[in-house]
């Protein structure tokens, strides 16, 4: 398992990997061990909407996906109002 972590870990690249494992505990370890921005284990290409997604590396600038998205699609904007 750790030579699959170091192979997968050299390259410069680390947006999403996936690892199959009979052994989930196991399978946990493999994607803790891998720099990439999401891993699945025992399925692929299953996502929830609301987690951030983005790789590490040379790929992707940042994250998208649950809180954000909505920090980095919204433009903040200071109002100061006084009572007349």
């Amino acid at each position: 398992m750790l030579l699959a972590i170091a192979s997968a870990s050299s390259a410069g690249l680390g947006r999403a990997g996936s690892g199959w494992a009979r052994d989930v505990e196991r399978g946990r370890r493999l994607a803790e061990g891998l720099e990439t921005g999401l891993v699945w284990v025992n399925c692929w290409l299953h996502r929830d909407l609301r987690v951030p997604f983005g790789g590490v590396k040379n790929s992707g600038v940042g994250r998208e996906g649950g809180r954000y998205s909505l920090e980095f699609f919204s433009e903040p904007t200071s109002i100061c109002l006084m009572e007349p």
